[in-house]
């Protein structure tokens, strides 16, 4: 593995703070055209993004997701005072960073099938070959001088992100990265080693 492909996937981090500073777009898309390299199923290229950076926007996607989170925390029994502090925060951190991109989902390239058990495992084709082109803008992200983190809200109001971005029934919002020149350096995270999560030749078999 070249040395520096290592040093991006140990160094990169997910970052939550940015600083204000615009990313040009040459460099956005830069990063977008990592995505679009990403090994797909079928080489079907079932990822769309939305790009957003105005901020008004932003804020706007960002308040319609806390309320349907405080809908969801609400039923769990979380206290109001917690809830009004986590929707407050939430808002605030998806508003300042200086870039969102929506990752979506769609189908219509994928194979299709008559039976529901097929169609099933093609979509799970699908989810893998965005989540490997969202890997891309994370390591591309690193590599550029930029922070971004992966978040999986969208997967619970994906409703409420359709309606505000105009977003077709059919296409499905998957994930949201938010991205910006980070503003903190966090501290690398515990990783299991090697043989805890390897086994040779059969399950139990250790490295």
């Amino acid at each position: 593995m070249s040395p520096r492909i290592f040093d991006l996937i140990k160094g990169r981090r997910s970052i939550r703070k940015y600083s204000s500073k615009e990313v040009p777009r040459d460099i956005l898309f830069n990063i977008l055209e990592a995505a679009r390299w990403a090994p797909s199923a079928h080489n079907a290229q079932p990822w769309r993004f939305i790009v957003i950076t105005e901020r008004s926007l932003k804020r706007k996607l960002a308040e319609q997701m806390a309320g349907e989170w405080t809908k969801d925390m609400t039923r769990n029994g979380v206290p109001r005072d917690t809830r009004e502090k986590l929707a407050k925060a939430s808002v605030k951190q998806f508003t300042d960073a200086p870039v969102l991109i929506v990752a979506c989902l769609t189908m219509e390239d994928m194979d299709t099938y008559p039976d529901s058990r097929r169609m099933t495992y093609e979509h799970i084709m699908a989810v893998q070959s965005l989540a490997a082109s969202i890997q891309n803008i994370l390591l591309a992200a690193c590599s550029e001088g930029l922070g971004a983190c992966w978040f999986c809200a969208p997967l619970f109001c994906q409703d409420a992100i359709r309606r505000v971005l105009g977003i077709p029934s059919n296409v499905e919002p998957q994930a949201l990265i938010t991205l910006g020149y980070p503003s903190e350096k966090p501290a690398p995270p515990p990783r299991k080693s090697l043989r805890e999560i390897i086994y040779m030749n059969y399950w139990g078999e250790k490295a």
